[in-house]
C-alpha cells in the first residue's frame, strides 16, 4: 500500500484499518480499528524471528501483549528465554515476567503466550529488578522500510521504551522488531515523526524480513513535557520514575505545568503554606446567584490516614504538579479540600491525583462544590462537599 501525500498519522491508521477489513486480511479480534491489528498469517510472520541473529543471542526479550505477537511470545518461551510483557496500559507497573509451570507442554506454553496466559502466569517486575532487555518486539499499525513506525495512537509503546531507558533496561543499541502484514509496510512522511517516536530495526511480515538500517535515534528517556497530569494519574509507575529523576536533578516539568504555574502565581492570594482551618471556611465568589452552585474550583481529598501530616499531603501535591492556591486541612476528619484558580485547574488536579496513596490508604478524590447560596442561612456557610460522595463517606 502507498500512503497519500499530505496525510496525518491518523489518516494512515484509518487507511490501514479500512484496507485490512475490506480485503478480509484482518483476524480476531475484529474489527481491527483502534487496535494493533491482528492479521491472517501473523504466526507465519512471527516464525521469521528465528532467522534473526539478534533473537538467537537474546536472553531477555520484551514482547508487547498484542494478539499478532502471540507467536513470538511462544517462541521466546520455547527457546527458554526470559519473557517480559508490559502490563495493559501500564496500570500496575511496567512489565511482568511470564513464568510457565515446570515441565510445561507445548500446549501449556501456547496458553501462556495468550493474553489470558499472560495474566495467569506472570509476576511483576519492579523498578529495582535490574532487568536488562536484549530484544524489544512491538506491534504496529503502520511501518516504513526506513524503520519509522506508527502505533494505534495512544503512545504506550513509545512510553514503555522511554521508561525502560530511564530504568537502564535498554540502550540505543537494543534492537527493536515489529511484526506486521505486508500491507502495513507503507511510506511514512518524515515530517510526521517526533522525537519521542520509537523506530524499528527489523520488520517481519509473512513474506519478508526487512532490515531497516534506521539511523534515526530512539527515545533517550521519558520526555516529561509530553506527559500530562491525566497520564500521571493513570500510570502509578510514572510517579515513581518521576520522583527518582527529580531526585537525580533532572527536569521533570509536566505538560502545561509551566503555564499552570504562571497562572497560579499571577493570581495567588496566599502561599501554599497558609493552611485554612475548618473554622475558616472558603468564601463564596462574588456574583454567586441565590440558589445556584458556586463554580467548582475545589477538590475533595478523603480517606487520609489518621496519622497523616499536612506537610506530607502538600509534598505529594507538589510532586504531582497539583499544588493548589490554598488548602483547607481537616485531618481529624480524614479529609482536606484543595482550592484552585478555576474549575479547569481543579479538573486537571483530579486527573493528577487519581490512584494517589498515602501510607496504605488510596485517597478518594472528587470535585467538590460549595453549598447553594440558599443553604447559607443557619451556619457552615460555603463549606465544600464532594459531588460524588454521600455524607457517610466524609
Amino acid at each position: 500500500m502507498e500512503s497519500r501525500a499530505g496525510v496525518s498519522k491518523q489518516d494512515i491508521r484509518e487507511q490501514i484499518w479500512d484496507y485490512m477489513e475490506s480485503e478480509n486480511l484482518a483476524d480476531f479480534p475484529r474489527p481491527v480499528h483502534h487496535r494493533i491489528p491482528n492479521f491472517k498469517g501473523s504466526y507465519l510472520a512471527c516464525q521469521n524471528i528465528k532467522d534473526l541473529e539478534v533473537f538467537a543471542r537474546a536472553q531477555e526479550v520484551k514482547v508487547d501483549p498484542d494478539k499478532p505477537l502471540e507467536g513470538v511470545r511462544l517462541l521466546a518461551m520455547q527457546s527458554k528465554k526470559t519473557l517480559l510483557v508490559p502490563t495493559p496500559r501500564l496500570r500496575t507497573g511496567l512489565f511482568n515476567r511470564i513464568t510457565p509451570p515446570p515441565g510445561a507442554t507445548k500446549d501449556m506454553l501456547r496458553k501462556c503466550a495468550t493474553s489470558q496466559g499472560v495474566r495467569d502466569y506472570s509476576t511483576p517486575v519492579g523498578l529495582d529488578s535490574r532487568a536488562l532487555v536484549d530484544l524489544v518486539v512491538v506491534g504496529s499499525v503502520a511501518v516504513s522500510e526506513k524503520g519509522w513506525r506508527i502505533g494505534k495512537g495512544e503512545g504506550y509503546a513509545d512510553l514503555e521504551y522511554a521508561m525502560m531507558v530511564s530504568m537502564g533496561a535498554v540502550s540505543q543499541g537494543t534492537p527493536v522488531v515489529t511484526i506486521v502484514h505486508d500491507c502495513q509496510v507503507v511510506d511514512i512522511p518524515e515530517a510526521l515523526l517526533e522525537d519521542h517516536d520509537l523506530t524499528v530495526d527489523y520488520i517481519l511480515t509473512p513474506t519478508r524480513v526487512i532490515t531497516t538500517q534506521c539511523e534515526r535515534p530512539k527515545p533517550t528517556g521519558i520526555r516529561w513535557s509530553k506527559i500530562s497530569c491525566e497520564m500521571m494519574g493513570k500510570i502509578p509507575i510514572l510517579r515513581s520514575l518521576r520522583y527518582r529523576e527529580k531526585q537525580a536533578g533532572k527536569d521533570v516539568t509536566l505538560q502545561d505545568e509551566h503555564r499552570h504555574l504562571l497562572e497560579t502565581r499571577s493570581q495567588q492570594t496566599a502561599p501554599l503554606s497558609t493552611v485554612r482551618r475548618p473554622w475558616d471556611p472558603p468564601q463564596l465568589e462574588l456574583g454567586a446567584v441565590r440558589g445556584e452552585d458556586v463554580p467548582s474550583n475545589t477538590v475533595y481529598v478523603g480517606n487520609l490516614p489518621w496519622d497523616t501530616r499536612v506537610s506530607e499531603l502538600k509534598r505529594a501535591l507538589r510532586e504531582l504538579g497539583a499544588a493548589p492556591l490554598r488548602l483547607t486541612w481537616q485531618g481529624p476528619r480524614h479529609r482536606a479540600f484543595l482550592h484552585y484558580q478555576d474549575p479547569a485547574a481543579a479538573q486537571q488536579a483530579i486527573s493528577c491525583l487519581q490512584g494517589l496513596c498515602l501510607g496504605t490508604n488510596t485517597l478518594k478524590v472528587a470535585l467538590a462544590r460549595q453549598q447553594r447560596a440558599s443553604d447559607l442561612v443557619g451556619g457552615r456557610a460555603g463549606e465544600p462537599h464532594p459531588d460524588h460522595y454521600r455524607p457517610s463517606d466524609l
